[in-house]
């Protein structure tokens, strides 16, 4: 039991006094740049589906 107790206090110490936490700007900033990145890869992957989706389409039913 006191191996429990002494993880514990290691991790809150670990958390509280030698990670860096980010700003509340920093944050912000990376989930923005989060969001345009999905985004922007949602996209691409529309794009490719759609020009895959349409020469299968003139492959199987030919004009």
């Amino acid at each position: 039991m006191k191996k429990v107790i002494a993880y514990f206090k290691e991790t809150y110490d670990e958390l509280v006094h030698k990670v860096s936490w980010p700003t509340y700007s920093e944050l912000t900033n990376s989930a923005v740049v989060v969001l345009y990145a999905s985004l922007l890869i949602a996209l691409v992957v529309f794009a490719m589906d759609f020009c895959f989706q349409t020469l299968m389409e003139s492959v199987i039913y030919p004009h």
